[in-house]
């Protein structure tokens, strides 16, 4: 039997659930051909090809935060930008830990990430790619996608990194709480220590994030499966936009 991919992406597409806007500037089969200083009887139907300018965010869209993303050094050196990610980092066993009981704006715990791996009887591997399956994926598509997220916070962060986990992907718009919740808490109590806690983690040890994933609930059960997510080669920059599928039955 063929192994079965899963899409773990959303869609790159401008709307409310993108803080930034995604503009296409299309140039058409039909004026494409006066584009190339040719006419359209030059061409079969008067069409020639077509072409389109994207702008967009490097962190639009299901995407993967390098090193570099957190700061300029990681671990004492020079942080990795995308390009630099080693891509047996994005090719390798999955495990997904069911967060969904972790409430909007709360922090998910290393206690939370213990007892999620605890009921999946899996014991991590240096090299696993671990999925937090949290269900934000379900308000793809409305402004409550960008604030209704749990996230993680230092602590939990180094404790999968300290195991071996180099890539950790999310089903929500960030991988830290929603950006109110940080602020908020900042605010009342002036601690910057609220401020992406998980993001800076990474000056400490290098790790990369998946952010915008969707679809775990199709998998068919926490592991048995490889995640492939390598991302688009943009050089010296801190993201890159990503694919990520999850390959079932190639194990």
């Amino acid at each position: 039997m063929s192994p079965r991919l899963i899409d773990l992406s959303v869609p790159v597409v401008d709307g409310p659930s993108e803080a930034t806007p995604v503009e296409v500037d299309l140039l058409d089969h039909a004026a494409a051909p006066a584009a190339l200083g040719l006419r359209p009887e030059d061409f079969p139907e008067g069409e020639s090809i077509s072409n389109e300018t994207v702008t967009l965010t490097t962190h639009t869209g299901t995407h993967m935060d390098a090193p570099l993303h957190y700061g300029l050094t990681s671990g004492g050196r020079p942080a990795a930008a995308i390009d630099e990610i080693p891509l047996e980092w994005c090719h390798a066993p999955g495990v997904r830990l069911d967060l969904r009981h972790v409430p909007p704006g709360a922090a998910i715990t290393a206690a939370d990430l213990e007892d999620a791996l605890a009921k999946v009887s899996h014991e991590l591997r240096p090299g696993d790619i671990v999925l937090l399956w949290t269900g934000a994926d379900r308000l793809w598509g409305t402004d409550a996608y960008r604030s209704q997220h749990p996230g993680m916070t230092r602590e939990s962060t180094a404790w999968l990194v300290e195991r071996g986990v180099r890539v950790i992907g999310i089903d929500a718009w960030g991988f830290d709480r929603p950006f109110g919740s940080m602020i908020g808490d900042y605010r009342e109590t002036g601690d910057n220590g609220f401020l992406w806690p998980a993001h800076l983690y990474g000056r400490e040890h290098a790790y990369c994030q998946l952010e915008k994933l969707a679809h775990l609930d199709k998998l068919p059960d926490a592991t048995g499966f490889t995640v492939v997510c390598f991302p688009v080669k943009l050089t010296g920059l801190g993201a890159g936009w990503t694919r990520v599928v999850a390959v079932v039955g190639d194990q």
